[in-house]
């Protein structure tokens, strides 16, 4: 049961690009939150020290009402909830958090249960076959329970945090990935304008 403080805390409004005029998106960061490729990638390549994947948590739940929205998914149905950060020499620069649905746990996806500390972008992008949706992106506040799971762990805190998230699909089955970029991840050294990708 949620507490009174949870259930005052409002939904995270994910939308596609065209949502968003191009002010709206901080310029530092328009790059990677458009980029389809794999971020885990790109992060490797920025990261000049020790990057990894710390393992927050990983459990069988109910997905948030969005999620299960975005997914085709009765409201009560059952998922794998995977929370991780990706580091670079222990600093926090990304949350990440994957909804697998039930029904998608069988096939090439039944590994994901077993992935652990490895990274689940490096996976997705090697398999040829995998289909990915159209990016959504959220400007996250402090009133949102996604505002806090980011954050967990983390010293630094914002007004606002930004984050994008698709639906993946391997064989046909879905899931669903939202990457958070933290406060202090160094989005301008790499930064690039991306704002024709769709």
């Amino acid at each position: 049961m949620n507490t009174p403080d949870q259930q005052n805390l409002q939904p995270t409004r994910w939308c596609p690009r065209r949502c968003y005029l191009r002010n709206d998106i901080p310029a530092d960061l328009a790059g990677w939150l458009l980029d389809p490729a794999s971020l885990t990638k790109r992060l490797l390549q920025l990261c000049p020290g020790t990057f990894r994947v710390r393992l927050l948590s990983q459990q069988w739940g109910r997905p948030r009402t969005d999620e299960a929205q975005a997914l085709g998914m009765r409201y009560d149905g059952q998922a794998i909830l995977r929370q991780v950060q990706l580091l670079c020499d222990d600093r926090p620069w990304v949350y990440a958090r994957t909804v697998i649905p039930a029904n998608s746990m069988r096939g090439k996806l039944q590994r994901l249960a077993h992935l652990g500390t490895k990274p689940l972008g490096a996976m997705l992008f090697a398999d040829p076959a995998m289909r990915r949706g159209i990016v959504e992106l959220a400007r996250i506040t402090r009133g949102q329970q996604l505002y806090i799971d980011a954050l967990q762990r983390s010293q630094k805190r914002a007004d606002a945090i930004w984050g994008r998230r698709s639906v993946f699909r391997i064989a046909g089955k879905p899931l669903l990935v939202s990457e958070i970029f933290l406060p202090g991840f160094p989005a301008q050294s790499a930064a690039r304008p991306l704002w024709k990708v769709g």
